[in-house]
């Protein structure tokens, strides 16, 4: 199933698929290790819901909500 990767709930994981955006927010993504074909997980939401951290890469990292819907992972 291919979904977003902030509907992903905590402690689930999927393999990204594609990054939507363009431009200089990709160029971030990509430069933080965000990149088709890497397992990511879920780690866990913000009180208020913003931002996510993610597990990527053997490290933990912190986007917001508007870029992870940016990404789409198969779970």
């Amino acid at each position: 199933m291919i979904v977003s990767l902030k509907e992903l709930k905590p402690k689930e994981s999927g393999v990204i698929k594609s990054i939507g955006a363009g431009g200089p927010l990709r160029r971030k993504l990509m430069d933080m290790g965000i990149t088709p074909g890497a397992e990511i997980t879920m780690k866990k939401v913000a009180p208020l819901g913003d931002p996510i951290e993610v597990h990527i890469r053997g490290y933990d990292l912190s986007i917001r909500k508007a870029e992870a819907d940016q990404i789409t992972v198969e779970k």
